[in-house]
């Protein structure tokens, strides 16, 4: 075992006195574990027995079995604790009054991927929402970004293009652990949650996920590996496009394509300086489900070669573009519903605007300064908005 501890860890080795004797809820899944595989109610239970009351699971429910884009979850019972797990992927995105009842302390312990459009977020904030009405606190074991801490990607949502793959103005790829996100947002949106942090003892922002020395554990079924996590911020991007983003492969976001597209003229038009820190491999694929099912699509796989060079969210626009160029008749932008977005298009709420498929339904082709200037982010802006809410133990 490496030396970093996280909030978990910390709270099996001595409970904070904020939840000695008080009655306990926690927000998990199956990637919920210590470093030894143990999930985080059963080490929650063990070092406060007896408070644990109840359990809630975000999308994709407690086991990670279920699919994206509107597949919800049933409520279930963890037999080991005999105790019940409430679905926040249902009929409602958030605990009710009852759930909350018989619950003084929400604990929160969630792998998130460092993406916005990574709904386990909007969860935590619905919770937050919902405990600040209550008079539930809540208290996140924090765990690491498995991008690190030091870079952003990708435009602020612009106002109006809120949805539940993105409730406020942050950039795609935030570079903050879910506690230092979930500080921001109790903050800048008003939840007024009584909201404190077990922070990890020994990360650092400079650390990516094999620096850890951890096992992976799928926190949804299409984040299979770390791998997944680096290209996701721009991969997801293809889910309001009709290029398949390799959902129905072993693969999902590294594979991507689709019939009519011929590999090796596509890795020809991304060379040069659209694929830092990437290999792309010109490859043909079937997928079992999803887009494109059962029909062979011409794409590429993205292997990561050095993590901390890519920047997947401006290689996604470039791909595209060049898709744009090659195969346009392919290239379309899919309509709602999207994760409960019924009128805007899915591509919109997913890059936080429509000037993404504004670019697009222009005629000319999409060259390096207009690719540039739709990833633009001012990251000075975003390191000091986020200043003031990181963790000083992470530096």
């Amino acid at each position: 075992m490496s030396g970093i501890r996280i909030g978990l860890e910390v709270l099996s080795e001595g409970i904070p006195a904020v939840l000695q004797n008080r009655r306990l809820g926690l927000l998990m899944n199956q990637a919920s574990v210590d470093w030894q595989l143990r999930y985080s109610c059963d080490v929650v239970a063990a070092a406060c027995p007896g408070q644990l009351t109840r359990l809630f699971s975000p999308q994709h429910g407690f086991w990670g079995e279920q699919q994206a884009n509107m597949i919800e979850s049933r409520d279930q019972w963890y037999e080991p604790l005999d105790l019940p797990v409430h679905s926040l992927y249902s009929a409602t995105r958030r605990p009710t009054s009852e759930q909350l009842c018989d619950i003084d302390v929400l604990l929160i312990d969630l792998q998130d991927v460092g993406t916005r459009v990574y709904t386990f977020i909007w969860t935590v904030v619905e919770c937050l929402r919902a405990c600040a009405e209550a008079g539930v606190a809540v208290m996140i074991l924090d765990r690491p970004n498995p991008l690190g801490g030091l870079v952003s990607e990708g435009p602020c949502i612009r106002a109006g293009y809120e949805s539940f793959v993105g409730g406020a103005a942050i950039p795609m790829r935030h570079g903050l652990t879910m506690a230092e996100l979930a500080t921001l947002l109790n903050q800048e949106l008003g939840l007024g949650a009584l909201l404190t942090v077990l922070p990890m003892r020994g990360w650092r922002r400079s650390m990516h996920w094999p620096d850890l020395d951890r096992h992976w554990v799928p926190p949804s079924p299409n984040m299979p590996r770390w791998e997944t996590a680096v290209v996701y911020p721009g991969q997801v991007l293809l889910e309001g496009t009709t290029l398949s983003e390799g959902r129905g492969t072993t693969r999902p976001f590294e594979f991507c394509g689709a019939p009519g597209i011929v590999p090796e003229r596509l890795v020809a038009a991304l060379a040069g300086g659209n694929a830092e820190g990437l290999i792309l491999q010109p490859v043909r694929f079937r997928p079992t489900f999803d887009k494109w099912m059962h029909e062979t699509c011409g794409g590429i796989s993205l292997h990561i070669q050095k993590p901390a060079a890519v920047r997947s969210f401006r290689f996604t626009v470039a791909l595209l573009a060049a898709v744009r160029q090659l195969n346009p008749d392919v290239l379309q932008f899919t309509g709602p519903p999207y994760e409960y977005e019924y009128v805007r298009p899915p591509i919109d709420i997913l890059f936080g605007s429509s000037e993404l498929r504004a670019a697009f339904c222009q005629p000319e082709p999409l060259a390096g300064e207009l690719v540039d200037e739709l990833c633009w982010h001012d990251r000075n802006a975003w390191a000091c908005r986020i200043a003031g809410f990181l963790q000083p133990e992470y530096a």
